[in-house]
């Protein structure tokens, strides 16, 4: 293990940030065109494309999952944590305004109908996530405005005289793109392909952005709000009297395995296999019925309550009091901050519903336990630190901390499982040396497509635009393999809640030594961005990403319960 911190060679890279920061320094709008010059600079992985004349069909589509489909149609947004920050900025009252959202990306965003996009932020990393979505799409839009403007077909859609749809061919011999990235492309702006290509066709974009996020303690006020509403929430919980296993994960893989409503639906979900199968589900269903692990079948059927309730008010409320039955209780409509949480009480757990994968001794036991697990989905970049460091400070105990989350691998393949033990962190310049209790025989019966790699060590990044090929090398060079957006801040509210001090910075951190409890990371691949192989970052993991997400999920599951259990039988004996 090379214990030194790294020294990265992202000049491009911080020349971008340094400039956007600068920029949104003003108390003025900014013009994203002032940032496309340092975006295109600092050659990003996900954007290599941007100095090119030619379509980045791959740049386009992710940023466009992360931005809400009415982006085109805005010509200002404006960054802030609350609605008294964007008060305070002169835009009144936009609780009134219309919530949109991104397919990719969770962070409530108002749209005012006519110009003006309020885009609420909970840490930096909103804005350092943000800012190059924006230019990336701003880049790529113009582009296409570009290569259809003078064309015929651009002339005619641009005056309604015809349809994108039924000019598909004539747009891709005027974009000279290859025939699967206008697929994509349609399939990212969905119902409104044709009002986008008009808006395309007929003008460039031109996006200003402000930046009202100026405080501290304005994100550290959002998350004490998002707190007291959680408190609220469960008040039947009694959140703040009792201790808690903190898990950041996603909002069902962490609940399904307790709750035991799937298996209750299973006739349902296996039949909904077989109605309008688009992706193949009724034969892997088959092959999963001709073996013999029944692990494999319920993370199938986990998958396909996705489908059973969309849509389908009576089958969530059912679902919903399946839940409350054995103590879990969902707060699904947090307000700034986009983050929904479910607190679950280990006593009401009950051992028949559980997941059979999560059977063991002692589970009797969990009858007399106090202890709550509060779940969070997993949060965004820097948010992180401020959500733990704000659960920390206000729970009577903390007796562990779970992390499950998305990873790019550089030596893996996607649906590979990560375990690292030492976390370099791009925000405090940080290289935490910690002792993960997950070991690869912590999943290994439970992973069915892919491989578990323990002892590793991951990069905590600033953003996914924020990285390059020379970046990623340094990193490689030195046995980093693991790149990620949360760690690093969690690890360093970790550290303040062991030690009387604030996280230091550009310092090796050694978390072996003083932690009173477990510490858990696991990260599960969703793109390799080294390799020429399947990258999911413009598309969703699907069914295939269910078996490395409910593998982490049953490990977590699995030691909060044996911990819990071991701590109960120690007080009773």
């Amino acid at each position: 293990m090379i214990r030194t911190v790294p020294e990265t060679t992202g000049e491009g890279i911080e020349l971008y940030i340094r400039t956007y920061y600068s920029l949104l320094r003003s108390s003025g709008d900014v013009r994203i065109r002032s940032l496309e010059e340092t975006h295109e600079g600092m050659k990003s992985s996900l954007h290599l494309g941007a100095e090119k004349e030619a379509f980045d069909a791959g740049a386009f589509i992710y940023a466009a999952l992360r931005l809400p489909d009415c982006i085109y149609e805005a010509k200002r947004i404006v960054m802030g944590q609350s609605e008294e920050v964007f008060m305070r900025g002169g835009l009144g009252d936009i609780a009134q305004w219309t919530r949109v959202d991104a397919p990719a990306r969770r962070r409530r965003m108002l749209f005012d109908g006519r110009s003006t996009l309020a885009a609420f932020v909970s840490s930096v990393s909103d804005i350092d996530d943000l800012i190059p979505c924006l230019t990336a799409y701003q880049i790529e839009w113009n582009k296409l405005h570009r290569r259809v403007a003078g064309t015929q077909v651009g002339h005619d859609i641009a005056q309604g005289k015809t349809l994108a749809t039924d000019a598909f061919d004539a747009l891709q011999t005027a974009l000279g793109a290859e025939r699967d990235d206008l697929l994509r492309l349609q399939a990212a702006w969905g119902p409104k392909w044709d009002e986008c290509w008009q808006s395309v066709a007929s003008r460039p974009l031109d996006l200003r952005i402000n930046s009202l996020a100026s405080g501290f303690n304005d994100y550290r006020k959002a998350v004490e709000k998002w707190w007291d509403a959680l408190v609220a929430a469960a008040d039947g919980a009694s959140l703040l009297a009792r201790p808690i296993y903190f898990v950041s994960s996603n909002p069902h893989s962490l609940t399904n395995p307790l709750s035991g409503y799937t298996q209750d639906q299973r006739e349902e979900l296996v039949a909904l296999a077989h109605d309008g199968d688009g992706e193949g589900l009724a034969a892997e269903w088959a092959r999963l019925m001709a073996e013999e692990d029944e692990g494999p079948r319920t993370n199938f059927l986990y998958y396909m309550l996705r489908r059973h309730l969309r849509g389908h008010a009576d089958r969530v409320a059912a679902w919903h009091k399946a839940e409350a039955g054995v103590g879990i209780t969902r707060f699904d409509e947090p307000f700034a901050l986009d983050i929904s949480a479910q607190v679950i009480e280990l006593n009401k757990l009950r051992p028949e519903c559980l997941d059979a994968r999560l059977q063991m001794r002692g589970l009797d036991f969990l009858a007399d336990s106090p202890a709550l697990i509060v779940n969070v989905d997993y949060p965004l970049g820097f948010a992180a630190y401020h959500l733990l460091s704000q659960v920390a400070s206000s729970s009577a105990d903390l007796l562990g901390v779970y992390i499950m989350g998305k990873a790019a691998t550089l030596n893996g393949r996607v649906g590979d499982v990560m375990i690292p033990n030492v976390i370099y962190d791009e925000h405090s310049r940080n290289t935490f040396l910690f002792k993960n209790c997950f070991l690869a025989q912590d999943l290994a019966d439970t992973l069915r497509y892919g491989t578990v790699f323990d002892n590793q060590k991951a990069v905590t990044v600033r953003g996914t635009f924020l990285q390059n090929r020379d970046f990623m090398s340094v990193f490689y060079k030195e046995g980093y393999t693991d790149l990620e957006m949360e760690a690093g801040p969690y690890l360093s509210a970790v550290y303040e809640d062991i030690y009387p001090q604030r996280y230091p910075v550009n310092e090796i951190v050694n978390l072996f030594i003083n932690a009173p409890y477990d510490i858990g990371l696991l990260h599960y691949a969703s793109d390799t961005p080294y390799s020429r192989r399947s990258s999911l970052l413009s598309k969703s993991l699907s069914y295939f990403g269910v078996d490395a997400t409910y593998a982490c999920s049953i490990a977590i599951l699995r030691r909060i319960l044996e911990v819990e259990v071991a701590r109960l039988m120690r007080k009773g004996g």
